[in-house]
C-alpha cells in the first residue's frame, strides 16, 4: 500500500467514525448562527460601556448585530471600563 494510499485509508477511517460526532457539531453551528445576539436585550448603560473602548468598525458591526459576541477576559475587563486600563497596550494584544 502506497503512503498515499495509506492516508486515505486513515482519512476515511476518521471520517466514518466521527460522522455522527459532526454532524450533531455542524447542527449545533447552524442553530447558533440563526440565533440573534443578545445585545438587543442589555439595558443602555451596559451597551454603552460594551461599546465605548471599541473603535467605529466594530461599533457599527456590533450595533447592527453583523459580528459574534468574542473577547478576552481579562482580571480588569477593558472593555467594559471606561478608564481603558489596557488602552497603552500593543495592539496586537488588544485585537
Amino acid at each position: 500500500m502506497s503512503v498515499h494510499a495509506v492516508i486515505s485509508a486513515v482519512t476515511e477511517k476518521i471520517e466514518k467514525r466521527s460522522r455522527e460526532d459532526r454532524r450533531r457539531y455542524l447542527d449545533r453551528i447552524e442553530q447558533a448562527v440563526a440565533r440573534q445576539p443578545k445585545r438587543k436585550a442589555l439595558g443602555c448603560a451596559n451597551i454603552a460601556h460594551g461599546f465605548a473602548a471599541c473603535n467605529p468598525h466594530d461599533k457599527d458591526m456590533l450595533r447592527n448585530g453583523a459580528g459574534p459576541n468574542l473577547g478576552i477576559v481579562t482580571a480588569f475587563n477593558d472593555m467594559l471600563s471606561a478608564h481603558q486600563p489596557f488602552e497603552t497596550y500593543p495592539a496586537i494584544i488588544r485585537d
